[in-house]
């Protein structure tokens, strides 16, 4: 997990370091810490979060594995499958 504050100090050098790591396919991925929700880095919910809860994941699975659940806007898929896990369990 990759927290987005800590790319930079400025928003540029942070901008710069996304994009170096996107490029290298380091990040697939972004969260809101607070909320523990992880999506696509093209939904629009997450473009509208604060810096300082935005974290990026190489994959889905990591995101899962420090207990985040998929978002119900641009994965609404996965979030149905999430969703039906919790009523099985």
């Amino acid at each position: 997990m990759i927290w987005h504050g800590d790319l930079g100090n400025t928003a540029f050098g942070r901008l710069k370091q996304l994009k170096t790591l996107l490029d290298k396919g380091d990040i697939t991925f972004a969260g809101n810490s607070k909320l523990k929700i992880y999506g696509t880095l093209s939904c629009s919910s997450g473009k509208r979060m604060k810096i300082a809860n935005r974290v990026f994941f190489k994959n889905a699975d990591k995101a899962v594995a420090l207990g985040y659940r998929p978002c119900g806007h641009c994965m609404r898929k996965e979030n149905e499958l999430w969703k039906l896990r919790l009523v099985i369990s």
